[in-house]
């Protein structure tokens, strides 16, 4: 057990209610870290900190900045080993995953931003036949509450944090309950990398009526970034609304995986397999609604059965495991409940469908690999983000029978086609609506690229230019020249 503490103003503090309560490793469900259970004011003192931090960050050149970000991702990088451990005993996700990508690009997010900052332009708009010169501002948006997901913690937390700091935002951070022991540890690094007290602070607990719900609510607060469920962004949505703060949201999703008769089946049926079954099927991009093509449907299915038999179910920490644990036991009944729910609906159970309860896994949240098949898009186990290791299978005849299933949804995050064929490719692209589209390819990212959603999946865009957009105010100035 480690204990963990706030981190407000440059200094490590407990809850001021003095109460807690325990992170729960869902490897075998026994508590691993006891945390301060946040309440408005800790809110309030972290903002009031972050608040007194802006004006000097704000101000401050972007080359220095820069450098000090620098310091944060060479703090993440030489604590590497250790931040990966706790990323799988906190949330279950594979070892070989935390080390090889989750904690690396982690690390890339504050260079990337750090850069981009650095880097950024305004405009300038020149009337000279009315000697008018008009030209673009950009000021940091100001205090920003930043709300992170458990399903890839410190990685979606430095997402938000790093650009938010890099723009010259300071930041009141509130990591999601069920995974917040990489949160502090990066409080500790940005500490060691010598950032000003109050530009990052952490503030744990949980959301309605609690720390959540207050620095949503802050009026000192001008902006939330939350990436989580969609209710969940809903809530936040009408509570920040009286303060008309600025919004941006990446929520759930259900995302379509199609595949044509003309595909690679090579490739289509190993990216399918990542698609659904990567982080447990915890991921809001997973290609959870899979439609293959009449044509080759009997083959592919078969050959995702045999895919989803060979992963390695197993203790995460152990590099040889390719599927961990769900994060909670109350998340793994709400997957096993839509298991019974698809068999009850009609789909086809190929493999998996249950719990794993064998020897050292007993007392973990292990699901099986599941497959089902011959399913229907108006299924509520389609319609609805399963967000677990879970596949739909759908067949279709012709592609825009595969692209009106895809956009049934009140989901719009992301979609796959696997196709040879580079106009079927541009259509898919064109008339799915989904805030990525992925061709030949699934999680291939360019930092550089809008990221966000459809309908439910949320509001706004972020990366690159486009976080730029969100962490600053642009203002025009417009000057009159003489002569």
């Amino acid at each position: 057990m480690i204990t963990l503490r706030h981190f407000i103003g440059g200094e490590f503090a407990d809850s001021s209610s003095g109460e807690t309560f325990e992170s729960v490793s869902p490897i075998d469900n026994t508590p691993i870290a006891t945390v301060p259970r946040g309440n408005a004011e800790d809110v309030d003192r972290a903002v009031r900190a972050a608040r007194a931090a802006l004006p000097a960050w704000a101000s401050m050149d972007p080359a220095e900045r820069r450098r000090a970000l620098y310091r944060v991702a060479e703090g993440i990088e030489a604590r590497l080993d250790e931040l990966a451990e706790w990323e799988v005993r906190d949330m279950g996700k594979p070892i070989s995953a935390a080390r090889s990508k989750d904690i690396p690009r982690s690390a890339h997010n504050f260079r990337f931003f750090a850069d981009a900052a650095e880097h950024a332009h305004t405009k300038a708009f020149s009337k000279p036949w009315d000697g008018v010169l008009t030209y673009e501002l950009r000021e940091p948006l100001g205090v920003v509450g930043a709300i992170s997901p458990w399903n890839f913690p410190l990685m979606l937390l430095t997402w938000k944090v790093a650009p938010a700091l890099a723009y010259g935002c300071t930041v009141v951070a509130k990591p999601a309950e069920q995974s917040p022991v990489t949160a502090t540890l990066l409080a500790e690094v940005c500490r060691d990398a010598g950032l000003p007290d109050g530009v990052f602070n952490l503030v744990h607990g949980f959301g309605p009526d609690e720390a959540g719900e207050a620095l949503v609510r802050h009026p000192d607060v001008d902006g939330i970034t939350f990436t989580g469920e969609s209710a969940t962004g809903k809530a936040i949505m009408a509570a920040a609304a009286p303060s008309l703060k600025k919004l941006s949201f990446e929520l759930g999703g259900n995302s379509p995986n199609i595949v044509c008769a003309d595909a690679d089946l090579d490739k289509a049926v190993a990216g399918s397999l990542r698609g659904i079954f990567t982080n447990q099927g915890e991921v809001c991009l997973a290609g959870a609604r899979l439609m293959v093509q009449r044509p080759v449907y009997d083959e592919f299915v078969a050959r995702m059965v045999e895919g989803a038999e060979r992963y390695v179910v197993g203790n995460p920490l152990d590099p040889a495991t390719g599927m961990g644990p769900l994060v909670t036991r109350e998340h793994m009944e709400k997957v096993l409940s839509y298991i019974e729910l698809a068999t009850e609906e009609g789909a086809k159970l190929m493999t998996g469908g249950h719990r794993i309860t064998d020897g050292s896994l007993a007392s973990g949240n292990f699901v099986a690999p599941t497959i089902f098949a011959d399913a229907d898009n108006h299924m509520r186990s389609c319609q609805d983000e399963i967000f677990g290791p879970v596949e739909m299978i759908i067949p279709f005849d012709e592609i825009d029978e595969a692209i009106e299933m895809a956009n049934d949804t009140r989901y719009g995050l992301a979609a796959m086609v696997w196709t040879t064929n580079v106009n079927t490719a541009h259509k898919v692209a064109r008339e799915v609506r989904a805030g990525t589209m992925w061709v030949n390819c699934f999680f291939v990212r360019d930092l550089r690229a809008p990221f966000g959603g459809y309908g439910d999946s949320g509001i706004g865009r972020e990366g690159g230019e486009y976080s730029y957009e969100f962490f600053s105010e642009s203002k025009a100035v417009v000057m009159k020249l003489d002569g």
